[in-house]
């Protein structure tokens, strides 16, 4: 993972870009790297030596009044003697301000959590290439591979003052993560080689992560976006309970084992729950309760399912920069609920935000340029080297209607829709000719690639191979219409596409699809819905084909579930599956595909790999066998299209001219936002 592999796509994709805004927006073809439209990735840096930290603190006058009311602690005893102590991307900067940006209601829920990913444990630096401290101070990995060895920040405390310790996360592991009430299944992420790991208290500031096999990959999984790695924020929300660690003081009150079960639930159902299970998933969920205790840079106080969600500095973060000024200097962040994103990209170009990049449309690109000095903001373009900003994931466990399943789980069927697909037409169309159609894999500039020819493999346009295929298969038989039909009843054979408008068009997507099938007598129903209720739909396996992106498998160990079945929150290509391999086999549903579980074998194999070189050719290999078999099938990646038109209010300082857009950088938090300010 080298910068060069971030840095390498900018080229050949300024020069697409530049074309087509010529074409479409009479932009000047000037050198785009030149007018700053795509820049360096950069961001603040982290001081790792001691010697140079502040000795003196200062905080917000917001706070400094609450301390001279005597309603908080001076800001000296409110810091861990260890903080984190960050270089402002170009100065020290201000304090005061309120970031407005837009969302989508309560499935948009990744919109804050991005903003505060600082709450994991380690992160990666601002380029994606470099893994560093954060809420952790450092870590140490035995050479068996083992044993990792956390190590906190003394005196660090919740955002209620409360100390953050080791027993927050023994307390997640004994007492969340190993009850079958709250989490029915363990995750891979912790049972490498099949075998269930173990947290341990070594004191108050030391962790332990334990594992009777090696666990190489473990550090990466803690920085990365995966189930233990991804902080408070996401992973104790939306009814999931990972992360690593959860506030005992606050959390334990809501548990059977320190009253009654008859106790928890005679509270749960005076607050209105079912039973204590789902009040605890309610309690711990940071978008939802304004009480639950936090360590990120801003915490909820007004929920997320109101049209405005709202969140306040957390006057206990424990970062603070090179004057020795707390973090974070921007007093608020306000989401205004929109209907859609049309709407929000209207009010993205009319200047109604501070900084936005979620939901803008990279078709709006043109008049997104022609208005940043009316709405006194500049934009940016991050790109990305994931394989398919656009996918469609064909459910491998799907059972509801067997014929169906019969033709989802055949790699004859699923490589005829590929091969059925325009991904020329989409990319004109959606991407405005700058993407880069193709499969899942990521782009050739990437260690983990298995290849061009597999960029390209049952991924172009072919309809004669596509139809000679189905007619191969049995699926012989056209109605009057020119569809194919089951073999089954003779009917129509119908298979539904789910879609979210959620980060990009996929419902128009979907249909522009469905319609290109027709070409190979396929009829696809194309069923736009709202984001929770298609993970709903997922979770339970009842989704035929699921359009989502497949972002972060560039990176593929540190965020597999959107290439393979192994976490069960979020398996589009096989929930059951999902569900057997993160519980060892216990519950769900194994796969007969060999192929799958040769997949799913060799993701296992690399936690034993000491070597990146090692773990990359495994990842490849991983990589050959889902392009040919097409579980995915990939259409346009490549872009900026998902994160990547980034629009910045004029008014804002620290902003970098570039942002690591990958999934684990949990854009825009790698670029550290607490450090942003407002210039006047």
């Amino acid at each position: 993972m080298k910068k060069a592999f971030w840095l390498g796509m900018a080229t050949s994709v300024v020069m697409g870009l530049a074309g087509a805004l010529t074409a479409q927006a009479q932009q000047p073809s000037a050198n785009l790297a030149a007018s700053g439209l795509v820049g360096k990735l950069e961001g603040p840096e982290i001081i790792s030596d001691a010697s140079k930290w502040p000795k003196a603190f200062q905080e917000s006058p917001d706070l400094a009044a609450l301390v001279k009311d005597g309603k908080l602690p001076a800001v000296k005893d409110r810091l861990p003697s260890e903080p984190m102590v960050l270089k402002p991307l170009a100065e020290v900067g201000k304090y005061g301000g309120t970031w407005r940006r837009g969302f989508l209601g309560p499935g948009d829920w990744e919109n804050g959590n991005r903003l505060n990913a600082s709450d994991k444990l380690l992160f990666w630096d601002p380029t994606g290439t470099k893994i560093v401290p954060s809420a952790a101070k450092s870590w140490e990995q035995s050479a068996d591979g083992k044993t990792i060895r956390v190590n906190l920040r003394k005196g660090m405390r919740w955002s209620d003052g409360a100390p953050f310790t080791a027993d927050d996360f023994v307390f997640w592991f004994e007492d969340l993560y190993s009850n079958k009430d709250i989490v029915s299944a363990p995750i891979a992420d912790m049972s490498p080689g099949g075998k269930p790991g173990k947290v341990v208290k070594i004191d108050d500031t030391t962790v332990e992560f334990q594992f009777e096999n090696p666990h190489f990959l473990f550090i990466d999984f803690l920085a990365g976006d995966t189930l233990i790695g991804g902080g408070q924020s996401v992973r104790q929300s939306q009814g999931t309970t990972y992360g690593a660690y959860a506030p005992k003081h606050y959390l334990k009150q809501f548990l059977p084992k320190y009253s009654s079960e008859q106790a928890v639930n005679e509270k749960a159902k005076a607050e209105g729950f079912e039973n204590w299970v789902k009040m605890l998933h309610f309690k711990k969920d940071w978008t939802l309760n304004t009480a639950l205790p936090t360590i990120g840079p801003w915490k909820t106080t007004n929920p997320i399912n109101t049209p405005t969600w709202v969140l306040e500095r957390n006057p206990y973060y424990w970062a603070v920069d090179t004057a020795g000024n707390q973090l974070p200097y921007i007093d608020k962040v306000v989401l205004t609920l929109a209907e859609d994103s049309e709407v929000i990209n209207l009010r993205a170009i009319g200047g109604n935000y501070d900084m936005q990049e979620r939901h803008i449309s990279l078709s709006k690109l043109p008049v997104v340029l022609d208005n940043q000095q009316k709405g006194g903001y500049k934009v940016h373009l991050d790109l990305a080297l994931h394989g398919s900003d656009t996918t469609l994931f064909i459910n491998q466990s799907y059972k509801a209607d067997p014929e169906i399943a019969k033709w989802l789980t055949n790699a004859d069927f699923r490589r005829a829709l590929s091969m059925g697909i325009d991904r020329k037409q989409l990319n004109e169309t959606f991407w405005l000719g700058i993407g880069t159609p193709g499969s899942v894999a990521p782009s050739v500039q990437m260690p983990q690639s298995p290849g061009k020819e597999y960029r390209e493999k049952w991924s172009v346009l072919d309809l004669a191979k596509a139809n000679q295929l189905l007619d191969s298969i049995g699926l012989t038989k056209k109605d009057s219409d020119g569809y194919r039909v089951r073999t089954d009843n003779g009917e129509r054979l119908r298979i539904q596409i789910q879609a979210v408008k959620a980060l990009l068009p996929w419902p128009q997507q979907g249909e522009m699809i469905a319609e290109q099938w027709r070409k190979i007598g396929i009829q696809a129903d194309v069923r736009e819905m709202e984001r929770t209720l298609a993970t709903t739909r997922t979770r339970n396996n009842e989704h035929q084909i699921m359009i989502w992106t497949n972002g972060g498998t560039e990176l593929l160990y540190l965020f597999p579930r959107h290439a393979l079945p192994v976490d069960p929150t979020e398996a589009y290509v096989g929930p059951e599956f999902a569900t057997w391999f993160s519980s060892n086999g216990a519950n769900g549903r194994a796969p007969t595909d060999p192929n799958l579980l040769k997949a799913l074998e060799l993701f296992r194999s690399a936690s034993a790999e000491k070597t990146e070189a090692g773990r990359d050719k495994i990842a490849q290999d991983i990589w050959k066998i889902l392009v040919d078999q097409q579980y995915m099938i990939g259409t346009v990646g490549e872009s900026p299209a998902q994160f990547g038109v980034r629009l910045v209010s004029n008014k804002l300082g620290n902003i970098p001219s570039r942002s690591c857009i990958a999934q684990h950088c949990r854009t825009p938090s790698s670029s550290h936002p607490e450090t942003w300010f407002y210039k006047q």
